[in-house]
């Protein structure tokens, strides 16, 4: 049974703090949750499916900038990840459960599902079933179009997002990542996935026309200062933001 309610607000109706309020402590982290909860920020976070099966918060693929290890995490079971630590400091990379723990349905999440080498119909399903008892508000987003799509068949309740940019990176093959970034700057999977929001990189607005140009409600990513969220605010409803604090 999923909780979730309330979503004709969420997430368009307060800034939205990137893998939590970091700086003084590491992204994604229990303490940069507990910050963002404790001024009231919704929270933007990643999730990445382990080895054995857990989900992890994390952004990048590779251990390596947030830990020095230099695996990739979907090599790695949650014991192995919960060895390591977040930039020199005490934190650990958190499970999904630990997180929705931390803020339990103090702020709403934006979770976001990081590409990874399964099906999009069995990374929403361990999604769903780990959200199954959670009574918080959140919305779900990807790069990978189908990920979204495939959640919401399961939750038709709950806003799914497709993320975007005009600069997607094309590290690994060259050619696949040049045709992934090709169609989702294009926007070209929307018609087949429908979604309920764009959220597309900030800078990137003004030299995409068919992102200016989409329907429905818009996010700008990854807002840094007040100057740059005045910009993003005339292309999108709302932000997700960092490194300062919106009025």
């Amino acid at each position: 049974m999923c909780y979730n309610t309330g979503m004709e607000n969420f997430p368009f109706n307060k800034p939205i703090a990137h893998r939590g309020l970091h700086g003084d402590v590491p992204e994604n982290s229990l303490s940069a949750f507990r910050l963002a909860c404790e001024q009231g920020f919704p929270i933007e976070t990643d999730i990445h499916l382990t080895a054995d099966g857990r989900i992890a918060v994390f952004h990048d693929d590779s251990l390596l900038r947030m830990t020095g290890d230099p695996r990739e995490i979907s090599s790695c079971t949650f014991e192995e990840l919960s060895a390591l630590r977040l930039n020199h400091t005490d934190e650990h990379i958190p499970s999904f459960e630990e997180l929705l723990a931390e803020v339990d349905g103090k702020v709403p999440l934006l979770i976001e599902i990081k590409p990874m080498k399964r099906s999009a119909k069995n990374i929403a399903r361990a999604l769903s079933d780990a959200l199954q008892n959670y009574r918080g508000e959140y919305a779900v987003q990807s790069f990978h179009p189908f990920y979204p799509r495939a959640y919401k068949k399961l939750h038709p309740e709950v806003l799914c997002g497709v993320l975007a940019s005009a600069k997607l990176s094309t590290k690994g093959d060259p050619f696949k990542k040049r045709v992934e970034a090709y169609f989702c700057e294009r926007l070209f999977f929307n018609i087949m996935v429908k979604p309920d929001f764009l959220s597309f990189c900030f800078s990137d607005f003004e030299r995409s026309k068919r992102a200016r140009k989409f329907k429905g409600k818009k996010l700008a990513w990854t807002v840094c200062s007040r100057e740059d969220e005045k910009i993003a605010r005339t292309y999108a409803d709302n932000i997700i933001f960092q490194n300062y604090i919106p009025n």
